[in-house]
């Protein structure tokens, strides 16, 4: 298949530290407490009668659930995700090696990139190449395994550079969780072994490292970490247009101004670069502009459930590199789910205009949001998507101001279900069998869920009047 909250308040200095030679009941007041031992601390400072509970309205945003309920990442655990990240990326590869889950085949897209690989040699995009819907950005990393490994085949290179791009977003999500109670590297971690070997056979992990690694610059104090997050993000954007979005919650004033110029300008330049020495760069336009309703996308839900009702008369027929709806209405639902895209990008400069107040965690929380509607009012929704929103809320979950945990939570199940839509139950998918339309309305339903839910999470605790 090708293409595509509230938590305790501190306490005062008072109540932390007691005064020198001051004595501290015990809770239970049945006397005093044992004197201290030699090398002790200062005694633990207790629970003021004013302090909330812990748990508070839901276990989504209280501590307990974010440091009890997943493994905390610090110095401790890091040979355990170090060790998980290997065991996990080696079933990864045996099942690509493999290769013969439900309708098999996914490592041919590799093969794919190899042909484009010959063309870029020959100084041209793909010229014509209806498979070709990619921004020119994207040939850097077609081209980079035959010009970065070419001691090994193409293929191998291919996912040995996937795995370093893999490693290196663990071990920057590792490093931003070290200092706090969060999980965002575990979800990454075991999120994406959830669409089992796809991860291996598409360039998305590369792309998703680019957004990654810009909000986390974009998070840093320098300006020149903020100038540098603004580069990743427009080279991400030369290479799938999403990662672009990750500069939709920059903190307005000079935060805003470095990243969008440096974005801007690194965009440009690049694209200028590629033009001069390619031919046909911006030739995916006239291949994009066509797509129809891809089956996994919501649009293509309903024309399923339509079908199997007997509401529907059209078919599915392999168009632009997958399979999309034919028939009657198809023309007029993509006209729609571009009214619903536009109408998602207006709510969402809405959004930054009514937003009054910033967290560390809003700018992440910001791009998992504007993805998330993106993705949801595309035509086309490819299961290697799902690794772009893995990689989206692992950032949004090293930070503990974060308010997308029960968004994340409801990705992992719809990762699942994207293996089993693709590849596993991909022919039942196609069919339009009770068995593949069930997986595809309940897949698409939580990611409709977590669009709605990340929505209203972001304008509530930045935008609402009565958000604290």
């Amino acid at each position: 298949m090708t293409n595509d909250h509230p938590e305790s308040p501190p306490r005062s200095g008072s109540e932390a530290r007691p005064r020198p030679g001051s004595e501290t009941r015990s809770r239970s007041g049945d006397g005093p407490p044992a004197p201290p031992r030699p090398g002790d601390g200062p005694p633990a400072a207790p629970r003021s009668a004013s302090e909330p509970p812990t748990l508070t309205k839901s276990p989504f945003d209280s501590e307990t659930f974010t440091s009890a309920t997943f493994v905390t990442v610090g110095r401790g655990p890091d040979l355990a995700l170090a060790t998980v990240w290997i065991l996990a990326r080696a079933g990864m590869l045996l099942l690509l090696v493999r290769d013969d889950l439900g309708i098999g085949g996914v490592g041919r897209e590799v093969g794919l990139y190899q042909y484009w690989y010959g063309q870029f040699a020959a100084g041209t995009f793909p010229p014509g190449d209806a498979m070709w819907q990619y921004p020119p950005g994207a040939g850097l990393v077609v081209m980079a395994p035959g010009l970065l490994l070419p001691w090994l085949t193409y293929f191998k290179a291919f996912v040995a550079l996937t795995l370093l791009a893999d490693a290196v977003v663990t071990l920057a999500l590792a490093r931003a969780d070290s200092a706090r109670l969060t999980h965002g590297a575990w979800i990454w971690v075991c999120g994406l072994p959830l669409l089992l070997h796809l991860p291996l056979a598409r360039y998305d992990v590369q792309t998703t490292a680019l957004a990654v690694l810009a909000l986390l610059a974009l998070g840093a104090r320098p300006a020149a970490a903020h100038r540098l997050g603004g580069a990743l993000a427009g080279i991400g954007a030369l290479v799938k247009v999403w990662p672009a979005l990750a500069l939709i919650g920059t903190p307005r004033g000079r935060t805003t101004r470095e990243a969008w110029t440096a974005a801007a300008v690194t965009a440009l330049v690049l694209l200028a670069a590629l033009a001069l020495f390619f031919s046909e760069s911006l030739g995916f336009l006239r291949q994009q502009g066509s797509r129809g309703i891809q089956i996994e996308s919501l649009g293509g839900t309903a024309l399923a459930v339509a079908r199997a009702t007997g509401a529907w008369s059209g078919g599915v027929g392999f168009r632009y590199g997958a399979f999309e709806y034919v028939g009657p209405y198809v023309s007029t639902l993509g006209h729609l789910a571009l009214l619903f895209t536009v109408l998602a990008f207006g709510w969402l400069l809405l959004w930054r205009l009514q937003a009054r107040r910033w967290t560390p965690a809003t700018p992440l929380d910001a791009a998992l949001a504007a993805v998330l509607l993106f993705t949801v009012t595309s035509r086309v929704i490819s299961p290697q998507y799902m690794i772009w929103l893995i990689g989206l809320a692992a950032v949004c979950l090293t930070s503990r101001d974060t308010v997308m945990r029960p968004v994340a939570l409801l990705l992992l199940p719809a990762a699942a279900l994207s293996s089993l839509a693709y590849p596993v139950l991909y022919a039942d998918v196609v069919d339009g069998t009770p068995v593949g339309l069930a997986v595809m309305v309940l897949r698409n339903g939580l990611l409709l869920a977590a669009a709605l839910l990340a929505a209203r999470r972001l304008w509530t605790s930045t935008a609402a009047p009565d958000a604290e």
